[in-house]
């Protein structure tokens, strides 16, 4: 008799689906995947649910409302591994930028009955309220090192995940820095993954992945400075997709 296979779970919190898209968008690997777990719950893939408990379990979007601190605290219970996806599970992601002002003040310009909106005062990451076993980076997560993280993790080893800059995804492509151009653009301070998308298109990166390991923020607004970028602007570009993140939040600040 076969052993039982590992239960793996996706859930969703406060997010776009284009994390849990990432997974399946693994197109003919989805199907080695599937032959290698039992999918216990997915609900954007099958209406099958389980209670757990799950050996694996992938989680996207940010804790921005009391239900959603109270659903992570419940799938932590349940999961031997817990491993956030992209920038709203790791950082807060876009929704975020209410951190940065009074969220009553946001409800009552979106919405015409502010009053019935239940929402915390902060959007912030997964670890913020429960251990996490691996963050995956990226908005949304880079597709090949899902496959990775989660092949990884199956075999009881470490994921291997790079964590050196955009910049070295725009040599390995053979791109002229946009920055000798003229554009503004967080790569030097970025987490590689996404295969410098935006740069080889001629736009600066916006820092989908956040922080890569010690970043020289201070360093990147000065070079940014010196080119005549204003501090709003130099504070608009570390406030993006993942600028609640503790390094690029802190150099933002900086030029309020």
């Amino acid at each position: 008799m076969s052993a039982p296979r590992p239960k793996l779970a996706v859930f969703k919190l406060a997010s776009c689906d284009g994390c849990q898209l990432s997974l399946l968008d693994l197109e003919d690997h989805l199907l080695a995947l599937a032959g290698a777990v039992d999918i216990a719950y997915f609900k954007e893939a099958t209406s099958r649910e389980s209670e757990g408990p799950f050996d694996i379990t992938l989680i996207d979007g940010s804790i921005t409302t009391e239900h959603d601190a109270a659903q992570i605290r419940d799938i932590r219970s349940r999961s031997k591994i817990l491993v956030v996806l992209g920038a709203c599970a790791t950082f807060g992601g876009i929704q975020a930028l209410r951190n940065f002002a009074d969220v009553r003040e946001y409800t009552k310009l979106v919405y015409a009955k502010p009053e019935y909106i239940r929402t915390l005062e902060r959007s912030t990451g997964v670890a913020e309220h429960v251990p996490v076993d691996f963050e995956l980076r990226g908005c949304p997560p880079n597709k090949h090192q899902l496959l990775e993280v989660v092949s990884a993790l199956l075999n009881g080893r470490k994921p291997n995940v790079a964590s050196h800059s955009v910049c070295v995804e725009c040599k390995l492509r053979g791109n002229v820095c946009v920055m000798v151009t003229g554009t503004p653009c967080l790569g030097p301070v970025t987490h590689a993954g996404c295969g410098a998308l935006c740069p080889t298109y001629d736009r600066g990166c916006y820092g989908c992945f956040g922080p890569k390991e010690d970043p020289n923020t201070a360093s990147l607004a000065a070079a940014l400075a010196e080119r005549g970028v204003p501090d709003v602007d130099i504070k608009r570009l570390y406030r993006s997709f993942t600028g609640n993140a503790p390094a690029f939040r802190a150099e933002s600040e900086k030029h309020d």
